[in-house]
């Protein structure tokens, strides 16, 4: 088991600067065109596959890795490059994610690899859990699964919405209800494969941040999938559906896996390390600026008002990373979150990250305010850390109900 370290290891540092290059070099001088265009940034995503950024094997080495430090290291600095880009670039990862924690071996050896192509025609991929009235209340999920026996099929029909890459992708992971009956407890995953009759793009969402990620609903009509789809396997299925049921009638007892849960919860401390790149970039041009922005005849860091800004904002953006490398530490090494430290990470640094970038603008004055500073878009794009893969009001419920053991509403 590998112990918890804060030196990141001359591979480690080989790779971070590697990445770090890539985002300065090729994501930021892209990211205002791309983020005005609202269009997903093919070439973009095609010079990340060319160089091996882009790639199931780049993408296993880092979750892989027995620290647990390289996906969130990773993520910090794509993101420190900018958030919709690199969203464009690592949202194909939570469907990946969606089937690593949910298939066998062999519905991971064939479906990840269509998911990200190649350097030569590049793929994306989709996971599609919320709908337009189940976000954070997964219970109330509409979108029905049901096999026919006869065929060896699943039916899915129902509508899902704020999926990324959701109608372009080229593999769509989607969460459904198997059995109403047992609330999310009787949810499943399926893949759908590329062409699948039936699948429509619905919706695309035009936001205020990220707008350089494809955001949409995804219709579902009568979409029949193999029954080899179902992740897992309908053994596997079965087998959980019945120890769900015999606990519907009693409190406590063994805590059912839920297969959207299950991707959120390996995917939260990668949240809040996107984050923490917004939120460092953000500072960072601040600081710049302070220290070069003069008035009254000296730089403007000169005045405590904003130099106390920025040390505010330098011990929160430090303390946010110290979260996320414990959390995804904790993951790796498969220590329990006994203090739902998975969601700490995620909240508190997607907190920062607003914040941050709101000092970030306030220190720039009116030049902050305009589009020829990236400190505005950062801001915005900073706006979704506390909303998707579960609100900050959700990661509260979710830790203080850990801490208290009690069924907080």
């Amino acid at each position: 088991m590998a112990e918890f370290t804060l030196d990141l290891n001359d591979d480690q540092k080989q790779i971070r600067d590697w990445l770090h290059g890539f985002a300065a070099d090729v994501i930021r001088p892209a990211a205002a065109e791309w983020d005005e265009r609202e269009e997903t940034p093919w070439p973009v995503i095609q010079e990340a596959a060319k160089v091996g950024i882009y790639s199931l094997d780049f993408y296993a080495q880092q979750f892989f890795d027995p620290t647990g430090l390289g996906i969130p290291m990773a993520m910090e600095e794509l993101f420190w490059g900018d958030a919709g880009i690199a969203l464009s670039i690592v949202g194909t990862g939570l469907a990946a994610v969606g089937v690593l924690a949910n298939g066998t071996e062999e519905q991971i050896g064939t479906w990840i690899p269509q998911m990200y192509g190649d350097a030569d025609e590049v793929k994306v991929a989709a996971f599609c859990s919320s709908e337009p009235d189940a976000g954070s209340d997964v219970a109330a999920m509409r979108t029905r699964a049901v096999y026919d026996g006869a065929k060896d099929e699943w039916v899915l029909n129902g509508t899902k919405t704020w999926a990324t890459n959701g109608g372009i992708a080229n593999v769509h992971v989607v969460v459904a209800v198997v059995d109403s009956e047992l609330g999310s407890r009787g949810h499943a995953s399926f893949i759908v494969p590329p062409g699948t009759p039936g699948l429509t793009q619905g919706q695309k969402f035009k936001k205020h941040g990220i707008r350089a990620s494809h955001t949409a609903e995804v219709v579902l009509e009568d979409v029949r999938i193999p029954g080899h789809c179902l992740l897992g396997g309908k053994e596997k299925l079965d087998e959980r559906l019945a120890r769900a049921r015999e606990r519907a009638n009693t409190s406590g007892g063994e805590r059912v896996k839920n297969a959207a849960m299950a991707t959120f919860e390996a995917s939260r401390p990668a949240v809040g390390a996107m984050a923490v790149g917004t939120a460092r970039a953000a500072y960072e041009v601040a600081l710049d600026y302070a220290k070069t922005r003069s008035q009254f005849g000296r730089p403007i860091i000169d005045n405590q008002g904003i130099a106390f800004q920025l040390a505010d904002m330098r011990t929160r953006i430090d303390a946010s990373r110290l979260l996320v490398w414990r959390a995804s530490w904790m993951a790796t090494t498969g220590k329990p979150f006994t203090s739902a430290e998975g969601s700490m990470s995620k909240l508190y640094a997607s907190e920062t990250a607003k914040r941050v970038t709101a000092q970030a603008v306030q220190i720039l004055g009116g030049n902050g305010f305009t589009r020829e500073y990236p400190v505005e878009r950062m801001h915005r794009d900073a706006a979704i850390y506390t909303i998707f893969e579960g609100t900050s009001e959700i990661q509260r419920l979710v830790i203080a109900r850990t801490l208290s053991g009690m069924p907080i509403r």
